[in-house]
């Protein structure tokens, strides 16, 4: 090994990678995706009743919903600047630990006020935590199976979503109405200090992301946790790679300000596009309100939570098989085909209100659903940091991520105006126009990152002058799979050597056996 990395040679202790330990890391990171989920449905199970105590008007209504994102913002905004020094981990566990907090407090609110408040907290923990989460599981996870693993958060926040539904579900049916208007919006907010919890205890038997800990010139750490997911071999080359790429960036002082130069412009305004239209895509619409526009379509008897509960199981299966296609079938087609199918569904929705199809209506949320599943609900949260370089990947993904969450604050905040104003069926109408929007630009100006490495992709912002050719970028890939036909080369030639001192062990104790049985039987 090159002095470089200062990592020393040595062939007896190369390891093998460990896909669980990867996938260990990723789900635990992605239990912030968890939290997101949790609240989301939650408070959408909690605002009928809330709205029933405190005679909500609309406006402040959205606020109490809204007030989650004000948070999420202003953690999102801070996110990057702070794992960029401290580290994504203890960030990530800051997170969780304000959520926790803030759950515990929403339950034990007496005024609207008090848990607007306890929302902002609250926000400000996801906001740290989103933005990281999938940050963290991109510098982590080997380029082939990059994509499924950082849709470990958005299957997470599924997952959430789903459970969050049946629990709403189980606790408006578990008492009278009167019950529910008192004390059960306090358990729907209440529980969601368990999921933070377990966030923050895999969190603290969880690594720092190792391309911050060579950044951060603790190269020998890093190592060993790539050394743990690739194995040794396949370890050595990805520092040797993050090293080559500082010293690039060291070399034309790279800072902060680059990310506003033609080039990483680009990516960036790419990054913020893409987080817009997760959200005002309209989803969270359904997300937030989807027992408020089931009961006023007439679904009654605590049925408006069963129909979500459907929405969310179905949305839940669309993420895993999203999860499936994306390494395979790519991000732009996913998203292109995903957002063009949502034009139609929001249309459909748009329908039925119009001519209240219960069951119709239904469906078409339920297609809406999966669309946005295996489209734009994960691949935003995955391409956005894969977008930057590492220097700059906590701090821009942080910037796009504060976009995010304040269209999720627009959304969460004027749609029960929206609703009370146009109606649902020019509400989605709406929703039906901004999903043509994100579809022609998808089309338009986002990049694949398919199979490219981070440092490929940092490949993509250069001027055409400082651009590898295609010729070259070929060469370049040739001679890094080379590399890694010669390092499992390597490997297998040493698994072969132990294989082989192991057979000659078993030969010698079993000559030794045999010697001692034939002296004993004489």
């Amino acid at each position: 090994m090159s002095e470089k990395t200062n990592i020393t040679d040595d062939v007896s202790g190369r390891r093998r990678g460990s896909g669980r330990y990867i996938v260990g890391l990723a789900l635990s990171a992605g239990l912030a995706g968890l939290l997101y989920g949790y609240d989301t449905v939650s408070i959408s199970g909690a605002i009928d009743f809330l709205q029933e105590k405190y005679s909500l008007s609309p406006a402040l209504q959205g606020l109490v919903i809204s007030s989650i994102m004000i948070g999420g913002v202003i953690g999102a905004g801070a996110s990057g600047f702070l794992s960029d020094k401290y580290g994504r981990r203890r960030i990530l566990m800051f997170g969780g630990a304000f959520f926790f907090v803030a759950a515990l407090w929403s339950a034990f609110t007496f005024s609207p006020f008090t848990l607007i408040l306890a929302r902002v907290i609250g926000g400000i923990g996801i906001g740290l935590a989103a933005a990281l989460a999938v940050t963290y599981i991109t510098e982590s996870a080997p380029t082939n199976i990059r994509g499924a693993l950082t849709s470990a958060y958005q299957l997470l926040t599924i997952s959430g979503i789903f459970l969050t539904n049946v629990i709403n579900y189980f606790i408006a049916s578990s008492g009278s109405h009167d019950w529910g208007v008192a004390n059960g919006w306090r358990w729907m907010l209440g529980i969601g200090a368990i999921p933070a919890a377990i966030f923050v205890a895999a969190l603290w038997f969880s690594p720092e992301s190792p391309r911050f800990l060579v950044q951060s010139g603790r190269v020998e750490e890093g190592f060993k946790v790539l050394e743990r997911i690739n194995g040794s071999e396949k370890a050595r080359h990805d520092v040797e790679e993050i090293q080559s790429q500082i010293k690039e960036e060291r070399e034309a002082n790279a800072s902060f300000s680059d990310l506003f130069k033609p080039g990483l412009r680009k990516a960036l305004l790419i990054g913020i596009f893409l987080a817009i239209f997760n959200q005002a895509i309209g989803m969270n619409a359904i997300s937030y309100y989807g027992p408020v526009m089931f009961k006023d379509m007439g679904f009654g008897g605590n049925t408006e939570f069963l129909a979500s509960s459907m929405v969310g199981g179905i949305e839940l299966v669309f993420t895993v098989v999203g999860m499936y296609l994306i390494d395979t079938a790519g991000r732009k087609k996913l998203m292109a085909v995903g957002s063009g199918l949502m034009v139609l569904f929001a249309l459909g929705i748009s329908f039925a209100y119009a001519n209240n199809y219960q069951l119709l209506m239904l469906i078409f949320v339920m297609c809406f659903t999966s669309a946005f599943a295996f489209s734009m609900g994960p691949i935003p949260w995955i391409m956005i940091p894969e977008l930057f370089p590492t220097y700059l990947r906590g701090r821009a993904t942080g910037i796009c991520t504060v976009f995010l969450w304040g269209t999720n604050w627009a959304i969460g905040q004027f749609t029960p105006i929206l609703i009370s104003s146009i109606g649902g069926m020019g509400t989605f109408l709406v929703f039906a126009c901004t999903n043509l929007i994100c579809f022609l630009g998808v089309i338009s100006f986002v990049p694949e990152t398919k199979d490219k490495t981070l440092e490929e992709i940092a490949e993509l912002w250069k001027p055409k002058s400082e651009q590898l050719t295609g010729a070259q970028l070929e060469v370049t890939r040739a001679a890094a799979d080379l590399k890694r036909a010669e390092a499992d080369i390597k490997a297998a030639e040493a698994e072969l050597a132990r294989a082989h001192r192991a057979k000659e062990r078993a030969i010698a104790t079993k000559a030794a056996a045999e010697a001692l049985v034939s002296a004993q039987k004489k």
